[in-house]
C-alpha cells in the first residue's frame, strides 16, 4: 500500500471511529498533497469535517472529524510556540529551513508540525499540543543562535501572516490567467504549472486551467508561493477584468 492509499485509509478510519465513538477525532497536520486526498475522500466520511492550521490561511492543516451526536465543546489540539533568541544582540537571521532543520533533528514526525511563521525577527512554530512541551524543553539552539520557546496566543501570531495587496488585469476569470497575473508569468508558463500538478485551490489539486474562480480562494503554487484571490472588481477601458489579490510572504 503506497503513501496516498495509507493517507486515504487513515482519514476514512478516523471518520468511522469518530462516528462510532461519538467523539471528535483529529488528523495530524496534512500537507498540500494530503489535503488533496482529504478532499477526494469526503464522500466516504461518516462525519462532517472541519480543517484548520492554527491560523487563517495556513498551508498545513489538521482535520477535525465531527460526529452528528456531538454533545460537547471542543478545540483543535494545536499549540503556537514563539521562538526567541536568548541573546538578541548576537542572534543570527534565521530562515524557514533553519528552524525546520533544527526541529527535525529532535526526531519528531513532520506530521506533528504545522506552518512556521517568520516576519522580521519574530519566529513562530505551530505544532500539535502533544509535542509542545518537548520542543520547549529540547529546542535550545538553531544554527549558532541560542533560543527559548514560549507558548503564544494564536491571535498574537496573526500579524505574521504577511499579505501584500496587489491588483492586475486579466482577459478572463480562469485559473491559468489569474496565476499568470499574480506571479508575472506567461500563459504557457501558468499552464505548465497546472499540468505539472503544482497548483492547489483551497487545498485541492486542480488540473483544469479553465477553472473559473469566484473570489476568496487560496491558490498555492508549489515552488512559487501562494496568494488569496479576492475576485473581479471592475473592467478596464479595453474590456479587461480588474482583479485584486494578496500575495503571501514572510
Amino acid at each position: 500500500m503506497n503513501e496516498q492509499e495509507l493517507c486515504r485509509k487513515r482519514l476514512i478510519d478516523l471518520s468511522k471511529q469518530a462516528n462510532r465513538k461519538g467523539i471528535v477525532l483529529f488528523s495530524d497536520f496534512l500537507n498540500l498533497n494530503e489535503r488533496n486526498i482529504y478532499h477526494q475522500c469526503k464522500k466516504y466520511f461518516e462525519t462532517t469535517t472541519k480543517s484548520y492550521g492554527g491560523i487563517e490561511f495556513a498551508e498545513r492543516q489538521m482535520i477535525a472529524f465531527l460526529p452528528d451526536a456531538l454533545s460537547y465543546d471542543w478545540n483543535y489540539p494545536i499549540s503556537t510556540l514563539q521562538i526567541t533568541p536568548v541573546h538578541p544582540k548576537f542572534a543570527e537571521k534565521l530562515g524557514h529551513r533553519d528552524i525546520l532543520g533544527s526541529v527535525m533533528q529532535l526526531g519528531i514526525d513532520r506530521a506533528k508540525l504545522g506552518d512556521i511563521l517568520i516576519r522580521e525577527d519574530t519566529y513562530v512554530l505551530i505544532c500539535e499540543k502533544s509535542v509542545a512541551s518537548y520542543f520547549m524543553e529540547n529546542l535550545t539552539q538553531i544554527r549558532h543562535t541560542a533560543v527559548r520557546l514560549t507558548e503564544a496566543e494564536i491571535v498574537e501570531t496573526e500579524f505574521l501572516q504577511h499579505f501584500v495587496e496587489k491588483e492586475g488585469t486579466i482577459t478572463s476569470n480562469r485559473l491559468d490567467a489569474v496565476i499568470a497575473c499574480a506571479f508575472r508569468l506567461s500563459r504557457s508558463q501558468s499552464l505548465a504549472l497546472i499540468r505539472g500538478e503544482k497548483v492547489f485551490v483551497n487545498g485541492a489539486l486542480t488540473l483544469n486551467p479553465s477553472t473559473a474562480l469566484n473570489g476568496d480562494e487560496i491558490i498555492s503554487v508549489r515552488g512559487s508561493g501562494r496568494f488569496l484571490y479576492q475576485g473581479v472588481y471592475g473592467e478596464s477601458q479595453k474590456g479587461r477584468l480588474k482583479i485584486k489579490y494578496k500575495i503571501y510572504g514572510n
